[in-house]
């Protein structure tokens, strides 16, 4: 198994999650399409390849990261779909969601002291 330092572990752990999040904008996209339209079949086409393009990923990740911090970073996906979610689409983001979001940052950072 090849290793990578830990910045650039945490740094492609984000990236690929940033990757995965974006695609709720996608979903988001989609669902808000007639059914059977043109754009509700691109983001359709588009899901799929982003999902499989997100699998492959993963995948590459999982040979170099230990499982537990390639989890452990799961909880960052939330935090960028919260944040997306709410500058494309005005998605409301409450006291609860940013106290999700602080929660999730602290653990992360917590964890990555270790």
């Amino acid at each position: 198994m090849y290793a990578m330092n830990k910045t650039i572990q945490y740094i492609s752990l984000i990236l690929v999650y940033l990757f995965y999040a974006s695609l709720s904008l996608l979903i988001k996209f989609t669902g808000l399409q007639e059914p059977m339209s043109l754009y509700w079949f691109a983001g359709t086409v588009g899901l799929i390849a982003g999902l499989g393009i997100y699998a492959m990923a993963w995948q590459q990740i999982l040979k170099r990261v230990d499982l537990g911090t390639a989890y452990m970073f799961k909880g960052t996906s939330l935090i960028f779909i919260m944040i997306l979610l709410a500058a494309c689409y005005g998605e409301p983001v409450t006291v609860t969601k940013i106290l999700g979001t602080a929660i999730i940052v602290v653990g992360i950072t917590l964890y990555a002291k270790c």
